[in-house]
């Protein structure tokens, strides 16, 4: 997009936590219109903004005191689409315009000019002299493509001396180009596999979706292993032939290496990446191939969500479901309801892919917002698997064993077979509780209303919410009773022990984020897995979505009742999605799937409808009773967090907020009440939680309520829209 003239004077939006723009002069012969990244003064820092409309002046400003622009970057401006997506998702999140910049602004080196290289070419001079070495040089560089002197002189077998010298006399010419890797050309009317009758029929659906060019929201609504994947890759494939981009978000870095292959299988080349593990040097090719429109394809995590696109065509959420898509620190924002924002904003059509759709889709599909496309049947000659309840209260594990006899012996079944089994636990480390068997004491972590997490793997004590680690002690802090600390509960790891006492000539695979980092580790655990080098998978949420290994025919819940412990709205709704989904990786091939669901609870509604594969009389309850109180989608919620270092501070700053409060129709206060999670990383945490009917504007409410409040300096309030998270 071409920058147009621009005013003299200039708005900039620099990334900052600032609600708006400050004016700038722009020096003569200077043009930066909407869009453009400029670098500007702001007190005594230098900082890069982007330019967001004409400067409007203040009356009674003197103009002479206005400060200028010092640089416009030589990069693409940012999209008037852009820029309207962050001025709404501040507005919606309660957010400064200037916190949802940053987030666009994750890739600073993009912005610099671009690094060049120095390739040569074959010109028609030849020296007098040709040397056997000489002449295969010039074989090798006669195909016109562009090398540089260390490239042609390993292809050529060849020193360095012999090319230099090919170059002084002239033969080959020097011509600059980017250092970076371009992005290589995606053959989207090649390699894709056969689709069944209804994936074809729901392909189609898809991409006139994409040929309209114009916003639409479509569920596409799959069993686990239908192929949901493949049917959208078509519409991924027409927005590629239209000449558009596309945009995939994954949940998680750990679907990414599968992912990746099947794209690469469907496309010929690998896609472009972007999550948190890229180099600085990546994401600054990534960034800038998307805002020039050579990158035309994406797939990433939340965060792709901000990218620069020139021209985007298409946005896919797969397991559009998922928690993870929920940011809770800093902008707190839900990456699958702002894409559809963006997409609305961009009149293009966005998919909503799941097997397990989260209800507030469901809602808006029932509602008339939201298209559905199904997809019943698993692809191929693959059946979906019987799921059944290993009732604990009768059929209890061996005594300090987690494991009931009966999945154990359809562990061994599997083993004898040749055939995988897994076993899912979501639960890191050794045991969750660390307690001294003389006096009580339970390990915390010092900065945190948390216990300690025991990995034995590493011998430490590792708190989940802060990073906090320790080395497991000899004694006990409290009465220094030595050698009676003792674990309590199981994490997969204790699990790992348990299952290779019992199976000693099995391959066992401990498969969780502790174990795996970053995406190469992804990709060699899950690789192994799919050539059958590994016998028994144990995993926690890492191996319960998006993984296709046609061997494992056994899968066991270790304890399918963990997530209905907590009083979060959602409880039961993401319970009964994750047990779906990790149902789901049995039997993908052509052996029929077995999944044992360990619970002292097997009458529980979620039980009930796993094992009868009910999941709309599920949700259809689930809907019912959340209606029934005015809780999302069919009400609104905004969570607010007090905290401080300083404990009484906190608590008479929450206090005075609780007075501020306005009385509101159909809007409710409750709280300041300590979170469940009261102290995290030092500061005392209190919570507010606003409960609204659907139509009430929550954004004005919360403004009027903190807007007018003047909040001390060793205060933090954090405001959630739409809260996922309750901790």
């Amino acid at each position: 997009m071409p920058v147009n003239p621009s005013p003299r004077r200039v708005r900039v939006l620099v990334p900052l936590a600032l609600p708006d723009p400050y004016d700038y002069a722009l020096p003569d012969g200077m043009e930066a219109g909407p869009g453009a990244f400029v670098v500007v003064p702001l007190g005594a820092q230098r900082l890069i903004g982007v330019v967001w409309g004409e400067g409007e002046g203040e009356l009674g400003f003197d103009p002479k005191r206005l400060k200028a622009v010092i640089e416009v970057m030589d990069a693409p401006p940012m999209s008037d689409v852009l820029r309207q997506f962050i001025d709404w998702m501040a507005q919606y999140t309660f957010n400064t315009r200037g916190q949802v910049l940053r987030l666009a602004m994750r890739a600073p080196a993009a912005l610099e000019p671009q690094r060049l290289r120095v390739a040569y070419r074959l010109t028609d001079k030849r020296p007098q002299r040709m040397t056997p070495a000489r002449e295969r040089v010039v074989e090798h560089v006669g195909d016109g493509f562009l090398r540089t002197i260390r490239e042609i002189a390993d292809e050529a077998g060849v020193s360095d001396g012999v090319v230099r010298g090919l170059v002084e006399a002239g033969a080959l010419s020097p011509v600059e180009m980017p250092a970076d890797a371009d992005f290589p050309a995606i053959e989207f009317e090649a390699h894709g596999q056969a689709l069944s009758d209804e994936q074809q029929a729901a392909a189609d659906i898809l991409s006139a979706r994409v040929t309209a060019r114009k916003y639409a929201a479509v569920l596409l609504d799959g069993v686990t292993g239908s192929g949901k994947t493949e049917v959208y890759f078509e519409a991924v494939a027409e927005a590629l032939r239209a000449g558009r981009q596309a945009l995939i978000l994954l949940p998680e870095i750990a679907l990414t290496s599968q992912f990746l292959t099947r794209f690469e299988a469907r496309f010929g080349v690998k896609p472009a990446e972007w999550h948190s593990e890229l180099s600085t040097r990546e994401r600054a090719r990534v960034w800038r191939g998307i805002a020039e429109g050579r990158a035309r394809v994406v797939v990433g995590a939340r965060s792709a969500l901000f990218l620069p696109f020139a021209d985007l065509g298409l946005i896919v959420v797969d397991e559009e479901h998922e928690a993870a898509f929920k940011q809770d620190e800093g902008v707190n924002y839900h990456a699958r309801d702002m894409a559809v924002v963006r997409a609305s904003l961009g009149q293009f059509p966005i998919v909503l892919s799941s097997a397990t759709p989260s209800l507030e889709t469901v809602v808006n599909v029932e509602q008339g917002r939201y298209e559905r496309v199904a997809l019943t049947e698993r692809h191929g000659v693959a059946e979906m698997p019987d799921i059944s309840a290993i009732d604990m209260r009768s059929d209890p594990p061996e005594r300090g064993q987690w494991l009931a006899p009966k999945l154990v012996a359809e562990i061994t079944k599997a083993f004898a077979a040749g055939e995988q089994s897994m076993l899912f636990l979501n639960r890191r480390g050794y045991a969750p509780l660390t307690l001294c068997r003389t006096c009580g004491h339970r390990i915390e972590c010092p900065q945190c209303s948390a216990w300690l997490v025991e990995h034995r793997f590493r011998k430490e004590l590792v708190c989940h919410h802060c990073g906090y680690v320790a080395p497991v002690p000899k004694a006990c802090p409290s009465c220094e009773a030595e050698d009676s600390l003792v674990a309590c509960g199981p994490g997969v790891e204790r699990i790992a022990e348990e299952v290779i006492a019992r199976f000693p000539e099995a391959r066992v695979a401990v498969l969780s984020s502790d174990a795996l980092r970053g995406p190469q580790s992804h990709e060699d655990a899950f690789g192994a897995i799919s050539a059958r080098e590994i016998d028994i998978i144990i995993g926690t949420q890492i191996v319960a979505k998006g993984h296709h290994f046609p061997w494992l025919t056994v899968v066991g819940v270790v304890d399918a009742d963990l997530g209905l412990e907590n009083g979060d709205l959602r409880a039961a709704e993401r319970t009964f999605q994750l047990l779906q989904q990790v149902a789901g990786r049995a039997g993908r091939g052509e052996r029929r799937g077995r999944v044992y669901l360990q619970t002292y609870m097997p009458d529980h509604s979620v039980m009930r409808a796993l094992m009868a594969g009910d999941r709309d009389a599920f949700l259809a309850r689930e809907a019912e009773a959340r209606e029934r109180v005015k809780l999302p989608p069919f009400g609104r919620l905004a969570g607010v967090v007090v905290s401080s270092e300083n404990a009484g501070l906190a608590t008479s700053f929450a206090r005075t907020m609780a007075r501020g409060a306005p009385a509101a129709d159909d809007v409710a206060v409750l709280g300041p009440a300590p979170a469940p999670l009261a102290m995290l990383r030092g500061r005392t945490r209190l919570r507010f939680l606003v409960k609204a009917g659907r139509n009430v504007n929550i954004q004005a409410y919360m403004e009027a309520w903190l807007g007018p409040m003047k909040v001390p300096g060793a205060v933090r309030v954090s405001v959630d829209i739409d809260p996922y998270s309750f901790l």
